[in-house]
């Protein structure tokens, strides 16, 4: 016997697990495309409504999990930030990408190209003689 059906329970515990693992390992490359992309610096709540314009359903990428991977790639020296007063509430911390992280984008988008086109491809079947 293979295994026994798992209960809704532990399906949707995969399921979150799944789309956390998705989400963690692609939010780099999504932040800085969006600050590649963009014509002036921007700051966290700002890319947050970018996220979410092109989102079709419910927020993929939640606007508290932008911050620590925005301050990774500061860290990382691949944005660069600048903390400014706000006439409504608290100081900002505008981001925008640096040099560095111009050209490591073009190589992510490389690789995302290259792993997308692999996942395509094996999960229509092609090349290993199996068809579903």
């Amino acid at each position: 016997m293979w295994g026994k059906n798992k209960n809704v329970d532990e399906t949707e515990s995969a399921d979150k697990k799944f789309q956390k693992e998705l989400v963690s390992g692609v939010a780099a490359l999504v932040l800085l495309t969006i600050l590649d992309k963009a014509a002036e610096p921007m700051y966290g709540y700002q890319i947050a409504k970018v996220i979410d314009g092109q989102a079709d359903e419910a927020a993929v990428l939640k606007q508290g999990a932008l911050y620590p991977v925005l301050r990774s790639l500061e860290s990382s020296g691949l944005l660069e930030s600048r903390v400014e007063p706000s006439v409504s509430g608290p100081p900002r911390r505008y981001y925008r990408i640096t040099e560095s992280g111009h050209n490591t984008l073009a190589r992510w988008r490389e690789m995302w190209d290259q792993m997308r086109s692999f996942v395509d491809t094996v999960m229509k079947g092609e090349g290993n003689g199996e068809e579903r």
